[in-house]
C-alpha cells in the first residue's frame, strides 16, 4: 500500500494512516499491532492511559524500531512539570524505545498550567526523548493558547472526527496554524457503519464500511487512527488502492450531524483518564 505522509516541524514524516489501540485487551493489542506492521502500517498510536504500552513494546521488539512512527500520550492528571517528564520516561521504558516520534497531551487539564506542561514537553524534545509534541482533544481556543505559550511547535491535535462529527471550525483553525489533525474514533466506534450513505458506498465500491470512512478521512486531509481487534479488518483498513469519486466524498461531507461518541461537554473528572481530585 502507498500511504501519504504529513511533514511535522521536526522534519519527520507522519504516515497519514495509523493504528489506534484504545480499549483492546493484551492479546487483541498484540495481534492488532503485529497484523498492522505486517500489512505495511508504519504508525502506531497508544497512550499511558491505554495500559497497553508494554504489550506494544514486546511486539515492536520483533521489528525495526525506525520503521515505526510511534505516538504516546500523557494523562491529564500528570500534566505538572515533573509528572510529564516521569510519564514520558515510563512510557519509553514500557515501549522499549529510546524516543517517541510524537508525544501528546491526552486531554487538557484546566487545573494545571498549560505553560508548565508545555515547558516540560519542550524539555523532552530538547533531551531527544520525543521528536515532535502535540495535543489531543483540544478546542480551537485551547489550541490557540498552546500555540501562544509553547516554545516549540504544536505539531498535531488528535480529536474525535468522523462523518457524523466533522468539526469544521476546529479543523479549519488547525489547518490555518499548520497543526495536523488526527482522527481519534474515526469510525465513531463503529456507529457510522449504520449510516445509510456509508453502507451504500461500501456496496458500490465492494469494500467494508470502515474502508469507506478511512478513505474519506485521508482524502479530507485528516490522519485517521482506526482500531480493530480483528487482524483481517486491520489489514483491510490499510487497503488504499482505490478511490472515492468526488461526488461520493461530498455525500459523506454532508453527513455531519455534530454528534460525538466520546468528546461530550461534561467529564467525570475523577475517572482514571483525568484523575483530577477536588
Amino acid at each position: 500500500m502507498t500511504v501519504p505522509t504529513k511533514t511535522l516541524p521536526s522534519g519527520a514524516e507522519l504516515p497519514a494512516l495509523g493504528l489506534g489501540t484504545y480499549d483492546l485487551d493484551d492479546g487483541e493489542t498484540a495481534d492488532s499491532v503485529r497484523a498492522a506492521l505486517d500489512a505495511g502500517y508504519a504508525h502506531i498510536d497508544t497512550a499511558e492511559g491505554y495500559h497497553n504500552e508494554a504489550v506494544i513494546g514486546d511486539v515492536l521488539a520483533e521489528y525495526d524500531r525506525d520503521d515505526a512512527f510511534l505516538t504516546s500520550k500523557v494523562l491529564a492528571k500528570n500534566l505538572n512539570y515533573e509528572s510529564v517528564i516521569e510519564s514520558c520516561e515510563a512510557s519509553l521504558d514500557r515501549l522499549g524505545t529510546d524516543y517517541l516520534d510524537l508525544y501528546l497531551i491526552h486531554w487538557p487539564n484546566p487545573a494545571i498550567s498549560l505553560r508548565e506542561t508545555l515547558r516540560a514537553m519542550a524539555e523532552l524534545r530538547d533531551r531527544g526523548l520525543v521528536r515532535d509534541i502535540g495535543v489531543s482533544n483540544f478546542s480551537a481556543y485551547q489550541l490557540s493558547c498552546a500555540h501562544h505559550v509553547s516554545n516549540v511547535p504544536i505539531a498535531v491535535n488528535q480529536i474525535e472526527f468522523h462523518p457524523w462529527f466533522q468539526r469544521p471550525d476546529l479543523v479549519d483553525y488547525c489547518r490555518e496554524t499548520d497543526t495536523v489533525v488526527e482522527a481519534a474514533a474515526p469510525l465513531a466506534r463503529t456507529d457510522v457503519f449504520d449510516d445509510e450513505v456509508v453502507a451504500e458506498l461500501a456496496g458500490k465500491y465492494e469494500v467494508h464500511p470502515a474502508q469507506v470512512v478511512v478513505r474519506w478521512a485521508i482524502d479530507s486531509g485528516v490522519v485517521p487512527l482506526p482500531r480493530s481487534s480483528t487482524p483481517a479488518h486491520v489489514r483491510a483498513n490499510a487497503d488504499l488502492d482505490w478511490e472515492l469519486d468526488e461526488a461520493d466524498r461530498r455525500r459523506l461531507d454532508e453527513r455531519d450531524r455534530d454528534r460525538p461518541v466520546y468528546d461530550t461537554p461534561a467529564r467525570d473528572w475523577t475517572s482514571d483518564v483525568y484523575g483530577i481530585e477536588q
